[in-house]
């Protein structure tokens, strides 16, 4: 998939209100899983012991932690656009955030993302919202579902 291109914060301008392309699908694996729980601290059973987790769980495997759909929103983002001028971005905040479906091990996930919202920041810089939905593939319901604000700056 190619990353939609602007050459400045103005030419972006124009996707307010407007989709971006879909994003690539990941593999989440345990080693991505373990990686978040040892940065995090949350070692709960469920998402780092493989054998109970298929043994006790309803859904047979580890799942990924909620929060870790939700880190994974700035390189999705990264991936489905790039603005040429900018010198710095900058995770600005998160809005309206709901995780509908646990993310089994070994799940794929990709992006769907709309501009929602632009407004400017002094320094050159526009606060993005971004309306961002993260799917796994072949479920009903998303993984993450969520408002991401980013400051941008040229």
């Amino acid at each position: 998939m190619d990353r939609q291109l602007f050459n400045n914060i103005n030419e972006f301008r124009t996707m307010l209100g407007r989709s971006l392309p879909k994003g690539n699908w990941y593999s989440v694996t345990q080693e991505m899983i373990h990686d978040f729980a040892n940065a995090t601290l949350d070692k709960q059973w469920i998402h780092v012991d493989e054998v109970r987790a298929a043994k006790e769980s309803p859904y047979k495997s580890t799942i990924a932690h909620g929060f870790m759909s939700v880190a994974m929103i700035s390189k999705l983002l990264e991936d489905v656009f790039v603005i040429k001028s900018l010198k710095m971005g900058l995770n600005y905040g998160l809005n309206k955030v709901r995780f509908p479906n646990p993310v089994t091990v070994q799940s794929k996930l990709r992006m769907h993302a709309k501009v929602i919202g632009i407004d400017d920041l002094a320094n050159n810089g526009i606060k993005a919202t971004f309306s961002c939905i993260i799917e796994i593939q072949g479920q009903e319901k998303p993984a993450c579902v969520a408002e991401f604000l980013a400051a941008l700056y040229e």
